[in-house]
């Protein structure tokens, strides 16, 4: 975030680089400075002649070079947008003789997603030189719902960790996704609203009962009813269900357990920095760790491998609400 702030700063401020090669498997923030440059560098009259989009698919690296030669009209600058540019991963590496020598009066950005630029070679360098490379890493999931609370705060919202983990368990770490939900909450809801379940069950449709999150607690409470309830409404609602995110999530809760019987220091604060969750949810793991030893931890483990597998058709020829069934149960008793 910090990196960002200071690439927006220094355009805001007038200090831009000839190039901007924008790269990663994160295209939010891609997609956020190449807007950014798009709409703020040059003024509305400035556009129409020295402002132009263009496509990977549709150029070569030799169009790109003589479109980024080219002198702007009546203005300072000409900015040169190249959008979907990993299209010439092939290719790209013609642009060193360019990179080694841009055009001072052109703004070049190059959105590069989910591929990077070899940093041994020729090219990488010679950008780094000239101009600015940024790259967009993907967030883990365990910092995804720090992610959204920043990102509320610096628009004067609040959301209660239940409901940042229902968004993250049902949207995954796809910023832009969640992005979108969160601006459809921020138009509906007024500023300094503390976000909860229900603002999310009732504006996005996640159910705030029915959900992953609700199954992985229910399971570590070893609540029998609960669980089963919760699987009954999965298979009626499969699309937005699906069995094989619901045996990944649980995967991963029984990991952390695995992780917590390990722990020599079980401190509240020390459990959430070696689980990666929020402090609010580590209840949830000394109970779940009262119910289930290191030794069923590592059964369940086993189970949902075997899960995982069946949900993929291999070595079962069971539907998908048969094999969530079965697997609850044998996680239960």
């Amino acid at each position: 975030m910090n990196e960002i702030r200071n690439i927006v700063s220094d355009i805001k401020n007038g200090n831009l680089k000839p190039i901007y090669f924008l790269m990663g498997d994160e295209p939010y923030y891609i997609d956020k400075i190449s807007d950014y440059i798009e709409e703020n560098v040059l003024d509305e009259a400035e556009k129409g002649f020295n402002q132009q989009i263009m496509y990977g698919r549709d150029a070569s690296v030799e169009d790109i070079v003589s479109s980024a030669k080219r002198y702007p009209m009546m203005a300072e600058r000409q900015v040169l947008i190249i959008k979907e540019a990993q299209d010439l991963s092939r290719s790209i590496e013609k642009l060193l003789s360019y990179a080694e020598n841009p055009q001072p009066t052109t703004v070049l950005v190059i959105n590069y997603k989910y591929k990077k630029l070899d940093k041994r070679k020729k090219l990488h360098k010679a950008i780094v030189k000239s101009g600015l490379i940024y790259e967009s890493k993907k967030l883990y999931e365990n910092q995804v719902s720090d992610w959204i609370r920043r990102v509320l705060s610096g628009k004067k919202y609040q959301i209660e960790p239940k409901a940042s983990q229902m968004l993250v368990e049902f949207l995954g770490t796809d910023l832009s996704k969640i992005s979108n939900e969160l601006d459809k909450l921020m138009i509906i809801l007024p500023k300094e609203t503390i976000i909860d379940d229900k603002h999310i069950e009732d504006n996005i449709g996640i159910s705030k009962d029915f959900n992953n999150f609700e199954l992985r607690k229910a399971v570590g409470e070893k609540n029998v009813l609960k669980s089963n309830r919760i699987i009954n409404y999965f298979s009626e609602n499969p699309k937005n269900n699906p069995t094989v995110m619901t045996i990944s999530l649980l995967n991963s809760f029984f990991t952390q357990l695995l992780l917590f019987h390990g722990l020599k220091d079980k401190s509240k604060n020390s459990v959430a920095r070696a689980l990666g969750v929020n402090p609010y949810f580590v209840d949830e793991y000394f109970l779940a760790g009262r119910n289930y030893p290191m030794r069923k931890v590592a059964q369940v483990i086993a189970f949902l491998r075997d899960a995982d597998v069946k949900s993929k058709g291999v070595g079962a020829n069971l539907t998908q609400e048969d094999i969530l069934k079965e697997l609850l149960f044998k996680i239960l008793h």
